[in-house]
């Protein structure tokens, strides 16, 4: 797997000037990694995005298609972007199909306008039942094009000569529904998902080595303590952010007293934005590591990959049945060989079987637990199913 092309020196070409319609960070920047996956068959572009330094990686999925190219997965169209897509489109054909295969990620939804209009000759494909928050918009207020938009499964699927379409849902969460649709790209044995299944590696992934802030702003103990760049630190800080982005308030983390904070970041040599100003409001329990350890998914594990908990206890709490089916359906698909989600990292299929493996294994274990680090995402389920916002569950 080998980078495409370097982060530019003049980051003008990374500019994301729609980023205060889902004010995540990096913000209004947002450099990209390009990278190919598959030799001239599959490659990826991923940013950043995340709350408070807690970001992880984004990834668009590029597969080459016959008489051109299809876009899985949506990624916000900065100038650098266009400028790989424009690259690969010289060497292999115009995107021919972009594919928003979820109805629930405001983050893939948003960039579709943009590249959209990045790619005239397109075809958007969008998951059924797309919906939005606090209001229902148009499709064409989501940035959705009346003359070059279809819906996945209701006017066919793209590509069917070459690509297998598999669903994961309609999952009722009252506010709307959640439905995913994975793709096989035959030919190369990619399976594409979007937020149903993530991979997390035990390092750092490469993206960060465009931005490594998060990283070492989370890599500290005290908020008096600089930014120091060494590998231990980058190391702490990347298991602390997968604590963070999937449990959001992990058991191994307390807030100390605000006049601790206050003394801390009095102290800080380093005062700046860059440093929230010395504010660092976190303090680790000797055990975090381990903790953290059991999200990671090691390249000598026998499944590579599992569930986010935070889609687990506030989403798949209501449907284990239909994630259960829809994993053993991905088992009975031949010669799959690589796993890409849209976040964290991709990882190598020793076989399709280990799908099967997997929903073997959930069935096993206690599902959507309440307990340890799932305390605040069951506490925030429970508060959303007393509002009325979302149905009850068992």
């Amino acid at each position: 797997m080998s980078s495409l092309q370097p982060s530019p020196a003049d980051t003008s070409s990374q500019r994301w000037a729609w980023w205060p319609l889902l004010p995540l960070y990096p913000y209004g920047r947002r450099p990209t990694l390009m990278r190919e996956l598959v030799p001239n068959r599959v490659w990826c572009f991923e940013q950043l995005h995340g709350v408070w330094y807690v970001a992880v990686p984004i990834r668009m999925t590029v597969v080459k298609v016959e008489g051109g190219l299809m876009l899985y997965a949506p990624l916000p169209a900065t100038k650098e972007v266009i400028g790989g897509i424009r690259a690969l489109e010289n060497a292999h054909g115009p995107v021919l199909s972009i594919v928003l295969a979820t109805s629930s990620g405001l983050e893939h939804k948003l960039p579709v306008a943009s590249l959209m209009r990045a790619c005239p000759q397109a075809t958007l494909w969008i998951s059924e039942r797309q919906w939005s928050f606090p209001l229902q918009l148009p499709s064409s207020w989501l940035g959705f094009p009346a003359g070059r938009t279809k819906t996945l499964g209701q006017d066919g699927f793209p590509h069917p000569a070459q690509l297998d379409w598999i669903p994961l849902g309609p999952i009722d969460l009252g506010l709307g529904t959640f439905h995913e649709l994975a793709c096989v790209d035959r030919a190369s044995g990619a399976l594409l998902v979007t937020d149903a299944l993530v991979s997390i590696p035990a390092a750092a992934p490469s993206i960060f080595e465009l931005d490594p802030t998060p990283l070492l702003f989370h890599g500290r103990e005290r908020g008096y303590e600089p930014l120091g760049d060494t590998l231990e630190q980058r190391q702490k800080g990347w298991k602390r952010i997968v604590l963070f982005a999937n449990y959001f308030r992990p058991e191994a983390v307390s807030v100390p007293s605000l006049p601790e904070l206050i003394s801390d970041a009095w102290a800080a040599e380093q005062r700046s934005p860059r440093t929230h100003f010395g504010l660092y409001p976190f303090r680790w329990s000797e055990d975090w590591e381990a903790q953290a350890d059991r999200l990671i998914h090691p390249p000598e594990a026998a499944i590579g990959f599992g569930v986010a908990p935070v889609l687990e206890r506030l989403v798949f709490v209501r449907s284990q049945s239909l994630v259960l089916a829809w994993l053993r359906r991905l088992a009975s698909v031949g010669d799959l060989n690589l796993l890409i989600p849209a976040h964290y990292g991709e990882v190598p299929l020793s076989s399709s079987q280990v799908f099967g493996d997997l929903a073997d294994q959930i069935e096993q274990r206690s599902w959507a637990p309440s307990e340890g680090s799932w305390q605040l995402l069951a506490t925030i389920d429970r508060l959303l199913v007393r509002s009325g916002l979302v149905p009850d569950h068992p």
